[in-house]
């Protein structure tokens, strides 16, 4: 009994677990993509960014530092409006996938120690979000005009998403 409840409420409400991924995510990402863009937190900018990209051997540093970037402010602002989610999703699973192993594998998992725990993180919940898409509450529903849940449900009525 109290299962079959959990399941429906699941089913009613599934549609708007992509949310909170998006929302945190979202802002993380284009909070890191400002700084490297125009230094707008604590970040020097992009000429600062092109220069830590040539220090860890990144070439062409332009051309990866803008793909940074893009990765970070342009997927961060698609995935914070549910826009074409799973290609936002995609900018930033790739560019966390850099930063897990092209710089930050090799001191460790833990971040006190400059470790890749904190990219990983930022890897997984973007890579859920390339498989589930924004959700009810995204602007890729509203242009679908349908239910961002339908087709998901597995036999007991649970959210297979």
């Amino acid at each position: 009994m109290m299962l079959n409840q959990i399941a429906r409420l699941q089913q009613t409400l599934c549609g708007y677990a992509p949310l909170f991924i998006r929302l945190p995510l979202g802002i993380i990402m284009i909070a890191h993509g400002m700084d490297k863009a125009f230094g707008t937190f604590h970040g020097g900018g992009f000429a600062e960014t092109v220069k830590g990209f040539a220090e860890m051997g990144m070439q062409p540093a332009t051309v990866t530092a803008g793909l940074a970037v893009l990765g970070e402010l342009g997927g961060g602002i698609l995935v914070l409006l549910g826009l074409l989610t799973p290609i936002g999703a995609f900018l930033i699973a790739a560019t966390m996938a850099v930063a897990v192993f092209a710089v930050h594998f090799s001191a460790g998992l833990f971040a006190q120690d400059g470790g890749y725990e904190y990219p990983l993180a930022l890897l997984g919940a973007a890579l859920s979000l390339m498989f589930s898409g924004g959700g009810k509450c995204s602007i890729d529903a509203l242009l679908m005009g349908k239910n961002a849940c339908a087709n998901h449900y597995d036999s007991s009525g649970v959210c297979s998403l």
